[in-house]
């Protein structure tokens, strides 16, 4: 099995009302040249939990960090108006705690993180903050509303 460090959370930049399933982001990204979907799991709108890569093998979710994460992608992301929103349904905020509390479980020393915290550090004091992300995704802060699922000690 391949050592995990991260857990990284994306969004599928979808407005809210549109409909983008996991069989359509797994055509999108393999007509982009990928073997398969990026992420390891996609959850739906209505919070179903769709396997997507198998865990052994890296994703195509975030460069540079593939070979050692496991991809994890929430329908939604934008608000009716194409901004960044975390836009979760209560099912899908449901389905993703379930599935990290399982994942943590299975990693422990795992960091759960947003794709946006992986952006590089622009200025080099050690911290990314908004003005150096690349992207807002996943729309929300996974770092703190899964601090209970972090690894022992990360925010001491």
């Amino acid at each position: 099995m391949r050592t995990i460090t991260f857990i990284i959370l994306h969004c599928s930049a979808t407005r809210a009302g549109q409909c983008y399933g996991f069989e359509r982001c797994r055509k999108d990204h393999i007509r982009r040249g990928m073997q398969d979907i990026g992420y390891h799991y996609y959850i739906t709108r209505d919070g179903t939990v769709h396997a997507g890569r198998p865990l052994s093998q890296p994703g195509a979710h975030c460069k540079g960090h593939n070979q050692h994460s496991i991809g994890v992608c929430y329908e939604g992301g934008l608000d009716a108006s194409g901004e960044a929103a975390d836009t979760r349904t209560k099912a899908q905020r449901k389905s993703l705690r379930a599935l990290l509390t399982r994942l943590h479980s299975e990693y422990p020393d795992a960091i759960i993180l947003g794709h946006r915290d992986l952006s590089p550090d622009r200025d080099g004091n050690g911290l990314i903050t908004p003005n150096e992300w690349l992207k807002q995704c996943p729309c929300f802060d996974a770092l703190l509303d899964y601090e209970d699922l972090q690894p022992e000690g990360l925010f001491r």
